[in-house]
């Protein structure tokens, strides 16, 4: 991922594209109509046989061993307040039980860890994140939601101020992580902290959010030469 330290973020929710790749399973040659085949068969003349089509499995998506998968659903970012949403989806086929908090790690653009304090909430970055955890149990297919919060704020100016380019998130402390879309840079300024709220169970009739078609190309510019 190329840096993004100046990216412009956006605001508008995204889910990770999942790839179907198509895997070609050829079918054996059919010998039929071929020299020796029937009392119609000429000597030394051959039928060509029927081309047989191939035939394409798609294979179910790509799910890892502990059953779950986490993407971001956007971002959002207004008066310095920065919150990028994330979905723990259930792609195994038992149910999964989560609780507690999300377990993210920041880096920087050669994928060093940087040391930032995790709060459970977001007390001291905004309100509205600290209800309590509670056990979510997902069936398969289903999803659960959280959000990184964190504030683009300097209050040192001796201090450098910090900007992540990658994010992995675990379900939870001590579980296996994957990368995540930052959704563009994680500026924390020097406050050295991000908050997470708990997990919690999406509406199963909420649809998975996606990202708008890119605007139209302008019109082409006229010829005055014409």
């Amino acid at each position: 991922m190329a840096s993004r330290g100046t990216a412009a973020r956006r605001t508008i929710p995204s889910a990770a594209a999942l790839t179907v790749l198509l895997v070609g399973a050829c079918a054996p040659a059919d010998h039929r109509g071929q020299a020796g085949d029937g009392p119609n068969a000429r000597p030394g003349l051959t039928t060509a046989a029927s081309p047989t089509p191939s035939a394409y499995v798609s294979p179910p998506f790509w799910c890892p061993e502990s059953g779950v998968r986490i993407r971001s659903t956007g971002s959002d970012a207004a008066m310095g307040l920065r919150a990028l949403g994330l979905e723990l989806v259930n792609c195994g086929d038992r149910p999964y039980r989560v609780k507690g908090y999300p377990a993210p790690r920041v880096l920087d653009e050669d994928r060093k860890l940087i040391i930032l304090r995790v709060l459970p909430g977001a007390k001291g970055i905004t309100p509205g994140f600290d209800q309590p955890p509670r056990e979510v149990t997902l069936q398969a297919g289903e999803r659960a939601t959280a959000v990184v919060l964190w504030r683009n704020l300097v209050t040192d100016s001796t201090v450098v101020a910090t900007n992540g380019e990658y994010l992995r998130v675990a379900p939870a402390a001590g579980q296996p992580a994957e990368d995540v879309d930052p959704d563009g840079p994680i500026d924390v300024g020097n406050t050295g902290r991000i908050g997470v709220s708990a997990w919690k169970k999406a509406d199963p009739y909420t649809p998975v959010p996606t990202r708008p078609a890119p605007p139209p190309p302008p019109p082409p510019t006229p010829d005055s030469r014409l």
